[in-house]
């Protein structure tokens, strides 16, 4: 029995385990286009002269919709995050 011990390869090996599924990948990507998509509205709107004002920067895309988009994309991310795709097939087992 202690050669069993000693020996590396007698000792069972467990397969590795992803935490996340490739539902949760999906959603966290999903997460990350509406966050970058947010970025991006919000960009822009500047003038090249410092002297003038552009009224460009307090558009409602810059104001309202970019920034929604962006805490959109945190909530999908954080529902990505604690998603867990095996509990429909643990529910569905119990039955």
């Amino acid at each position: 029995m202690s050669k069993n011990k000693n020996n590396p390869q007698a000792k069972k090996t467990q397969p590795s385990v992803f935490i996340f599924q490739r539902k949760n990948y999906l959603f966290m990507f999903i997460g990350l286009a509406f966050i970058a998509l947010g970025f991006f509205l919000m960009s822009g709107g500047g003038s090249k002269d410092p002297n003038v004002f552009n009224p460009e920067i307090f558009s409602f895309r810059r104001i309202r919709l970019a920034p929604t988009l962006v805490l959109i994309g945190f909530a999908i991310e954080v529902y990505a995050i604690l998603l867990n795709p095996d509990k429909s097939k643990s529910s569905d087992s119990n039955k």
